[in-house]
């Protein structure tokens, strides 16, 4: 891969440097983010240019349709559709793919290649010797027209520049129908306002009901053109679909450059121009990519580290970029943004709102990242979501451009809020976050403002159940047992809000909701079983087996949603039987056989170790539940072997979905040596630092930094701990430990020690 060899090659040579500081050096940040991590296996990540948490996303689309399309990009295939302007990181599902541009020469085929391909007619063949992707910044030459690409970004435009060969066929087609998966267009336009400017709108149902995108695009040099609005099947006989695509005509001279400013908005075409004229106002696009960089540079000097790895320092830096990509920038330049529900409103640009909220991924380790290194930018999410919820009537459990997707389970809005809260950032409405947060528990499905095949999903009967039977019944609700689990945990981040605003009353009720989990644990397999409404265990039950969103768990088995206790680990530890009990069940987690079976076998139980599945979300606070049951040595070993086998710097280097930055917020918690089991409680367990030094650089100018002795690979055990200079005997920090700053010391041995165990 020409990106990794360009990248290695550099730092070989900034290291021979010996003029060079290791700071100077470092403050090039984006020499080691390699974009591609992910773009293979079923990271779903994608390439492109972008800047931190910006509005647009000019990347590749490499194919159309299937799981592996969900970013648009896969770097498997071979050849490219064009380069889209909207793209999700690393989802389960597909979305977006939107205002899709491609350069052309010779003749402009358009026509449909069928419903199977993945290739529209005018693809390109691209090789990946010919394709560099850094932070801001895409290039890739198109085999087939001869035509190098290059793409990047502000917030809310695109500066695209294309270098043709002589031609008096060049063009562009600029496709509106275009998208992934195949959404279905209900309504497009495009309109051409001078020979150097186009604009158009359209609204697609897919993931996203009613997802409206506007845009504006003008070109460097005037253009004619041909318009092609029609209807057309993919395969003979079938259903006519709407195209609406229009074809640009250029003379070219050879290494001609044309530049295309794209700008993007869900509020009309007129923001989309203002959004292009405020932060392209000029054709400079060298300046514009150096921007890019740049603010890439400042978000990833967050956290300094020193490692003589230069690998783990790859994995480490790509895996900060990618808690950057979402949640999206949604206000345009003058203030405005779409709601959710689907009115237009005038907001603030100093608080904007943002979208793409994958909550149940992210809750669990990327906000609690972002109270550390940006709590402003976290409570301007918090602020989003309680807008949300004063729009559309209760919190999304997936927001993607202000639709209710009803995706996932459960209510972390809660926990995003109840975690900011005890940490001590409080910039928004507490009143109202808790009345949003109870609102979002309680079964009602009134006032609120989505799809009909919806709002089921967003507001499941099994919130009913759980309020009034007091547990949710396995033969009248689906995924009854993760539902309940994740219910428990956020009733209790809701017990911890009541106390906050003095409501006593629902302090104790919800405090007494928390502990609903007790009723799901069967003593005979020790497992957390679905119970029906008869009170009786669901059989036949193996813990192994897994029908995909289908049965008593959601993307996961018995072994996995067995643990999800992060609140009361105490009282899962009583019910499996006292301490010794509980960690023999836990060994057996990572020792058993990794078969799985079942008729749908969730293809996101992946990254393996026994039957704990690093790959997806509910298992990532497991490994350190041996702190909490003084085997902290466990923690460190078992954190180390997901280091090594779960992340790599390769195009596969994700065990599975990046899922808009939560595998990477593990990674990046974890090798700095220490991660939040329970968001909510501001603890942070001790794990194995990867590291020999890193340096967490706080929003108030002081500095928390963890220096590493004795470290190396099979050193991979903590022999001691001083926190400021006094010895640390319990494998637990707090908050205002990092927020004051200081110096934790760790020293390491090839040995496991009784360090951390309570005595």
């Amino acid at each position: 891969m020409k990106v990794r060899t360009f990248l290695i090659g550099c730092l070989v040579g900034l290291l021979s440097l010996n003029s060079c500081t290791d700071s100077l050096k470092m403050k090039e940040y984006a020499d080691y983010v390699n974009p591609f991590i992910g773009t293979g296996g079923h990271g779903h990540t994608f390439p492109g240019a972008v800047v931190p948490h910006g509005m647009i996303q000019p990347s590749p689309d490499t194919r159309i349709d299937g799981w592996d399309a969900c970013s648009g990009y896969y770097y498997a295939d071979t050849t490219i559709n064009g380069f889209s302007h909207t793209h999700l990181s690393g989802t389960g599902c597909a979305d977006f793919g939107d205002v899709l541009l491609m350069p052309t020469v010779g003749e402009q085929k358009y026509q449909p290649l069928g419903s199977k391909s993945q290739k529209m007619a005018y693809a390109s063949a691209f090789s990946h010797e010919n394709e560099t992707a850094e932070p801001g910044y895409y290039s890739v030459f198109l085999d087939t027209y001869g035509i190098k690409a290059e793409l990047t970004a502000t917030k809310r435009a695109a500066l695209h520049r294309y270098t043709f060969p002589e031609s008096k066929d060049a063009g562009f087609i600029l496709d509106l129908d275009y998208s992934i998966q195949g959404q279905r267009n209900k309504d497009m336009e495009i309109e051409v306002i001078s020979d150097t400017e186009i604009r158009g709108h359209k609204m697609t149902t897919y993931w996203a009901f009613d997802q409206y995108i506007n845009f504006y695009a003008k070109f460097s040099k005037p253009f004619k053109y041909t318009m092609v609005t029609d209807s057309v099947s993919l395969d003979e006989g079938g259903k006519l679909m709407p195209r609406c695509k229009i074809l640009l005509h250029f003379n070219t001279e050879k290494d001609e450059q044309i530049l295309v400013k794209v700008g993007v908005s869900a509020v009309d075409m007129e923001g989309a121009q203002k959004n292009v004229e405020a932060e392209l106002p000029e054709w400079n696009f060298d300046k514009i990519r150096k921007e890019a960089r740049q603010a890439w540079n400042n978000y990833l000097s967050k956290i300094d580290v020193t490692t003589s790895n230069t690998e783990d320092k790859v994995i480490f830096y790509t895996s900060l970029y990618h808690t950057a990509i979402s949640p999206n920038l949604f206000t345009d330049v003058d203030g405005r943004y779409l709601g959710m529900d689907l009115k237009i409103h005038q907001g603030d640009t100093l608080k904007p709102i943002y979208t793409v909220f994958s909550l149940w991924d992210t809750f669990r380790a990327l906000h609690p990242l972002m109270t550390i290194i940006d709590p402003d930018l976290n409570n301007d999410f918090i602020n989003s979501l309680i807008k949300k919820h004063q729009e559309g009537g209760i919190f999304p459990m997936w927001d993607l451009a202000s639709n209710y997707t009803g995706t996932m389970i459960g209510y972390h809005a809660a926990s995003i809020i109840a975690d900011a809260y005890v940490k001590g950032y409080r910039d928004f409405d507490l009143q109202e976050a808790y009345k949003a947060c109870v609102r979002a528990a309680e079964y009602d499905t009134t006032g609120i403002k989505c799809p009909p095949l919806v709002l089921p999903h967003l507001m499941p009967m099994a919130k009913y159940y759980k309020n009034t039977l007091g547990y949710i019944p396995c033969d009248r609700e689906n995924e009854s047992v993760a539902k309940a689990l994740e219910y428990a945990y956020d009733d209790w981040c809701i017990s911890v809000l009541a106390e906050a605003v003095g409501d006593y009353e629902n302090k104790s009720k919800y405090a007494r909701f928390s502990e609903a989990y007790e009723f799901y644990f069967d003593p005979s397999t020790r497992f957390m079983r679905g119970l029906d409404s008869k009170g009786e265990w669901r059989t036949p039950f193996s813990p192994r087996s897994s029908n995909h969103r289908n049965d008593d768990y959601c993307e996961g088995t018995a072994w996995q949603w067995t643990w999800f206790v992060p609140h009361d680990i105490e009282g899962l530890v009583k019910l499996m039987g006292g301490e010794d009990a509980f960690v023999d069940k836990l060994d057996s987690l990572f020792t058993a056989e990794s078969q799985l079976e079942g008729e749908i076998v969730s293809a996101d139980i992946s990254g393996l170790i026994g039957q704990y599945a690093h790959g997806n979300e509910p298992s990532h606070h497991i490994i350190h539940m041996y702190n909490y049951v003084n085997r902290p040595w466990k923690t460190q070993e078992l954190v180390d072997s997901v280091f090594h086998s779960q992340y790599a710097n390769s195009i596969d280097g994700l065990s599975g979905n990046e899922d808009c930055g939560q595998m990477s917020a593990w990674y990046i918690l974890n090798s700095m040596g220490f991660y939040q089991v329970c968001p909510g409680k501001p603890i942070y367990s001790i794990g194995r630092p990867l590291f020999d030094k890193a340096s967490i650089n706080l929003p108030d100018g002081k500095q928390f930094t963890i220096i590493t002795k004795n470290n190396s690979r099979t050193n991979k055990y903590i022999a001691s701990v001083t926190l400021n200079g006094q010895p640390l005997n319990t494998p637990f920090f707090t908050h205002d430990d990092i927020i004051t700053g200081g110096i934790m010391e760790i020293t390491m041995t090839d040995k496991q020690t009784q360090w951390g165990v309570k005595q």
